[in-house]
């Protein structure tokens, strides 16, 4: 491996590194706790360091967003490979959302509360991960229109209402784990059965 190769390698591990203090102090002290100092401190650098590969503490939770959603979209992705049923695939990509965020709640609570109360009116920027990972929803919505196997209905607000959903419920069964919940899979499959049926031509 050359120098040049070895720097580019060096200097990526130094950002993953930062993202992890990061994301670890955002989930354990909460954003607005957490300076650049003390993510500086628990990975021994300086600031000024950090601020080479960042912009700010609002960048670095940005970035660490963007992995959560972009990892949410490579799991979408996965299943986007069977066309063979639209609606099943509807179907399963519900589920694996709701599982996704359980199976990261911390991460998942960062991208779609704490983020949005530190950066209001981001919304979705064109070409954004975040926008990619809606218009998959979408994008399934309108195979689903386009096969028949729907109703003739707004894509949009179609697909806003399903996130609707599988956001709902998947917020609900991170905060309120000691709610007496039916089976978890049982109560999954249900909320994204009775969302897509309505939907049935």
């Amino acid at each position: 491996m050359g120098v040049k190769e070895r720097r580019t390698r060096e200097k990526e591990q130094l950002r993953r590194q930062i993202l992890a203090a990061a994301r670890e102090l955002f989930v354990n002290e909460g954003y607005e706790n957490v300076s650049m100092r003390k993510i500086a401190d628990k990975i021994e650098y300086s600031p000024t360091m950090i601020y080479l590969y960042f912009n700010g503490k609002a960048d670095l939770l940005d970035s660490v967003c963007q992995e959560t959603l972009l990892n949410l979209l490579n799991t979408f992705e996965l299943l986007k490979k069977d066309k063979s049923d639209p609606v099943e695939n509807l179907r399963k990509s519900g589920k694996a959302y709701v599982e996704f965020g359980l199976k990261y709640p911390q991460d998942y609570k960062l991208t779609f509360v704490v983020r949005p109360q530190y950066q209001k009116g981001l919304g979705l920027p064109e070409g954004s991960v975040g926008e990619r990972v809606f218009n998959y929803l979408s994008a399934m919505v309108s195979e689903c229109v386009r096969q028949k196997t729907f109703r003739q209905v707004d894509v949009e607000i179609t697909g806003q209402a399903l996130w609707s959903a599988v956001h709902g419920v998947t917020m609900l069964l991170i905060d309120f784990p000691d709610f007496p919940w039916t089976a978890k899979d049982k109560l999954i499959d249900t909320v994204i059965h009775t969302m897509i049926g309505g939907l049935k031509a």
